[in-house]
């Protein structure tokens, strides 16, 4: 039997005021797997008041979502879409590119696609 992997690993840091939010996410999402997430992001943004949250999206292991799970993506960047200030998307298919443009419509604060992990991070601290 093969195992699939898929999942969305996630760490957070405060510096200062600001957090820091990392989200890995690899193979095809699903709506478990937001099922598990979300509480924890809803916990950690749950002390933010003002748009301070910066995001590192790496998702070069991702290849996409079942559709409950691309809803339940939604519903959570419309739940905080006020407490992002800049979202970073690192990832290695054009598709990719397109969700972060996409994205952007639904967040207040900036999205913006990376291929190169560096460019990202950097763009994140500036």
């Amino acid at each position: 039997m093969t195992a699939v992997r898929h999942g969305l690993s996630i760490g957070i840091e405060r510096i200062g005021s600001d957090v820091f939010l990392s989200l890995k996410a690899v193979g095809k999402l699903s709506h478990a797997d937001y099922e598990l997430i979300t509480p924890m992001i809803d916990s950690a943004l749950s002390q933010v008041t003002d748009p301070e949250v910066n995001v590192l999206i790496d998702g070069t292991e991702l290849e996409g979502w079942e559709l409950r799970a691309a809803w339940d993506d939604l519903k959570l960047a419309l739940k905080h879409n006020n407490k992002f200030r800049k979202i970073a998307i690192y990832g290695n298919k054009n598709w990719q590119e397109i969700v972060a443009k996409i994205g952007s419509w639904f967040i207040s604060g900036e999205v913006k696609y990376f291929e190169n992990f560096a460019d990202a991070l950097n763009w994140l601290t500036e």
